[in-house]
């Protein structure tokens, strides 16, 4: 008869009763779940019996069932418990034979009757189709009495393991992250099953892709499947291997390996015969390793979603109430990755476990009691930090946390800090001497003991099986040139326990590596070094950037001399193609002021030109451009232009033509991208007319300052020049009254990176209009002083006046 344990807790702790209760509710789900399983495992069983015996799928088999037990008048479990029954007896086994505690079956009766499954046929031999189903028809039977998935990997093991020389089997279902969880094992040791118990994803392993494929995976390469896969213990113990997928209802989520010993790939007779055996494992491996689902909350799993993100310890608890309204327990519905309880289980391997399970001693503390005020009251609980033991490896460890509770929709969101001292110090003196570089030495002279850490090790290239140098040892794996200097330094340390501080080199596989020692030497009482302590740097990073910033500087230098000759060139070429008159120049009765800016970057001459001279029929010309980019490759380009331009208008041509033919020159003629288009305007003035007629290929706007009002003339059609043989260029006039300046200029006049150029125009127009207000004869160093340019690209002004007639001036 059993008792109800918490029904006698006179006198016992509060986690006593707790653990009590939590005993007696894990009683009754395994005793209800148990319930709920024999039926559907009955079925399952009975339908691998009849698909191994007539060779028919698990659906045919199910319907062979319903039909049998209608025919016969009996219910369905009646007929798969009389299927199953008939199939016994006509395969009847001896009992197994008692296991000693702490072994497998496997391990403990290794020559035990292997029943239908024996058999004197090598894996070589031959297997007619016959004693195939008589092979299938056994493992059916056997499959039906298995009671775990452990069980399950036994038989597939003793049924296949001489017919087909299969030496171990092993079985992985998919996990809830993602990963695989081996279910099952036969002939594989405890050490390797351990070290490959849980595969976290990506894993690159044949079982995860035969899973997400739903397709074998056949081995039989020990050459070239290392290559692709991570093949699981050393390829030369099972040279041929193979997963296989188990059918599920719905998806794969399971697949059972077969490992043999020997080099012989399976045959096509074998692959049937291994991918039908697998296929009788689907019912009872989906019995065996069924697991109730819960429905997806909406609202836990945007609480995953945000947990995913962070970092640190946090989960999300459900209160689980008794019939009485008592909490008596926690589900974890939802954690954090770096959430990790006393198994090993982290992140989302917690979900769906309990508090209790998780964390079993709790129960009854003042961290239980928090977790009830929270959910209660709805206040919030920092406890203070409190002493856990937990067993790792086998071995007690107290740790010291602090948590904090949150209550959330009827829900607990808590968090935790792990305050483990020392490994902290530990993780953090690692942490440092690895950003840093350096490691840290300490010499004991009395015993003659060296500790080095782990850093120093890497510094020195050394494989740590060698273990430290003496500091004697340190002179021989220097560079020869280095050796004096620090022989004398650890000389004087070792001698009368002078601190150093000494760079020096070391030769290894790689090249030469430039580090620093900085050592100390504790004295006894008569002043004579017993120990030394002190750390070693690599700065081979340090010296490499070092050599780099040199090699740089030099370059530098170079590329100054190199730019300082262009430039005194420029300088000279600029005068012979520009000329700058130091004063206004008087030309048909007009005063023309010009300016010219070089940028304050790279060679001093760009792509900005203008001309002002005299035409043979006592009218002038005046050209501002401008050619895209900077260097002799522009300049060029506006000599070009500057010069053809000057003699087609002497010859007599019009401006349109004359700016289209400039078009049609360019295009031809341009050679590099950086100077392949200009924009450019001409102006003719006739001084009988005071007319000046004008042409632009997509050149800035001239400024009209007249009666101190300052307006932009409008722009007739007309392309860049260089851009299209289409394009055309219309011609307007002007008639200039007595006083008006007009100015023609360059981009860089107005230009300041990032900003629209409507504002710069809006600038240029407010600063002519003050400047040329006042009659001053210094207007454009005025206008050019109040524009600021920004001095990224050249300036050029022209500033074409004409003066006021004499009694205007007067008047003025």
């Amino acid at each position: 008869m059993q008792t109800d344990p918490t029904a006698s807790g006179d006198g016992a702790s509060p986690e006593v009763l707790a653990l009590a209760k939590v005993v007696a509710r894990l009683r009754t789900e395994v005793a209800d779940l148990e319930g709920l399983a024999s039926g559907a495992a009955v079925l399952e069983r009975a339908k691998g019996v009849l698909m191994a015996r007539e060779g028919v799928s698990a659906d045919e088999a199910y319907e062979l069932l319903v039909e049998h037990a209608g025919r016969r008048r009996r219910t369905l479990m009646e007929e798969c418990w009389i299927t199953l029954g008939g199939i016994r007896s006509r395969t009847a086994a001896p009992p197994p034979q008692p296991v000693a505690p702490g072994t497998t079956s496997t391990d403990a009766a290794p020559d035990r009757p292997r029943s239908v499954f024996s058999s004197d046929r090598c894996l070589t031999g031959d297997r007619d189709a016959a004693g195939s189903r008589a092979l299938l028809a056994g493992l059916a039977a056997a499959l039906a009495d298995a009671r775990s998935t452990g069980d399950a990997a036994e038989v597939l093991h003793g049924a296949l393991r001489l017919p087909l020389g299969v030496d171990g089997v092993m079985i992985y279902t998919l996990d809830g992250a993602g990963g695989l969880e081996l279910i099952g094992r036969s002939g594989i040791d405890q050490v390797l099953a351990a070290q490959w118990r849980d595969i976290p994803p990506p894993a690159g392993v044949a079982v995860l892709e035969a899973i997400t494929s739903g397709e074998p995976r056949w081995l039989d390469d020990p050459e070239r499947d290392p290559e692709k896969y991570r093949l699981i213990g050393s390829p030369g113990r099972w040279p041929t291997r193979a997963w296989i997928p188990v059918p599920g209802e719905e998806t794969v989520t399971c697949a059972v390996g077969f490992f043999r010993k020997v080099a012989i790939p399976f045959g096509s007779d074998d692959r049937a015969l291994l991918q039908q055996a697998v296929r009788l494992c689907g019912g009872p491996l989906r019995v065996l390793e069924h697991r109730p689902a819960r429905p997806a909350d909406p609202e836990v799993a945007a609480v995953q979603r945000i947990l995913d993100t962070v970092s640190g310890a946090a989960i999300l608890l459900t209160p689980l109430r008794a019939p009485s309204g008592e909490v008596e327990d926690y589900r974890i519905e939802a954690a954090a990755p770096d959430s990790v309880d006393v198994a090993g289980r982290q992140g989302r391997e917690l979900v769906g476990r309990r508090i209790l399970e998780t964390y079993p001693t709790v129960a009854g503390t003042p961290l239980w009691q928090g977790y009830l005020d929270a959910l209660d009251t709805g206040a919030t609980y920092e406890g203070e930090p409190f002493s856990y033991q937990e067993v790792t490896a086998g071995i007690p460890e107290t740790s010291v946390y602090s948590v904090r509770a949150t209550r959330l929709a009827g829900r607990l969101m808590v968090s935790w800090i792990r305050h483990d001292t020392t490994a902290r110090e530990i993780r953090r003196l690692a942490t440092m001497q690895r950003l840093g570089n350096l490691g840290w030495a300490d010499w004991n002279l009395t015993t003659d003991t060296v500790n080095w850490s782990d850093q120093v090790y890497a510094i020195f290239d050394r494989p740590p099986d060698q273990g430290p140098m003496r500091l004697e040892e340190l002179p021989q794996h220097l560079v020869p040139d280095d050796l004096p200097a620090l022989a004398d330094a650890v000389q004087r340390l070792l001698g009368d326990g002078t601190p150093i501080d000494q760079s020096f080199r070391i030769s290894i596989a790689d090249g030469v590596r430039h580090l620093r020692i900085v050592a100390e030497a504790e004295t006894d009482a008569y002043g004579t070094p017993v120990e030394v302590h002190g750390f070693f740097q690599d700065l081979t990073p340090q010296r490499d950037t070092e050599l780099a910033l040199i090699e740089s500087e030099r370059a530098v230098l170079v590329q100054r001399g190199v730019l300082q000759a262009e430039r005194a060139i420029a300088a000279r070429l600029q005068h012979a193609l520009l000329p700058i008159p130091e004063q206004s120049i008087e030309l048909v009765g007009l005063r023309v002021d010009i300016a010219y800016v070089p940028s304050d970057t790279g060679v001093n001459v760009g792509g900005d030109w203008y001309s002002a001279i005299e035409l043979p029929d006592k009218s002038a010309l005046f050209v501002v451009g401008d050619v895209a980019g900077h260097g002799l490759d522009a300049v060029g380009t506006m000599a070009q232009l500057r010069f053809t331009a000057k003699g087609m208008i002497i010859t007599g041509s019009a401006l349109p033509d004359a700016m289209g033919r400039l078009n049609t020159l360019l295009l031809h003629t341009a050679t590099t991208p950086s100077a392949t288009t200009a924009t450019m305007i001409m102006a003719r003035y006739s001084p009988v007319e005071r007319r000046l007629a004008w042409v632009r290929a997509g050149h800035l706007p001239p400024l009209l300052v007249r009666g101190g009002v300052a307006r932009f003339l409008p722009l007739p059609e007309g392309n860049l020049l260089g851009a299209s043989f289409d394009s055309v260029y219309a011609e307007v006039t002007l008639d200039l009254e007595p006083g008006d300046h007009l100015l023609l200029y360059t981009d860089g006049l107005i230009e300041v990176p990032g900003e629209d150029m409507d504002c710069g125009l809006g600038r240029l127009a407010e600063a002519a209009a003050g400047a040329m207000g006042g009659g001053s004869p210094d207007l454009l160093p005025r206008l050019l002083a109040a524009l600021h340019p920004a001095g990224q690209d050249d300036v050029c002004v022209l500033d074409i006046h004409l003066p006021a007639e004499p009694e205007q001036r007067a008047g003025t």
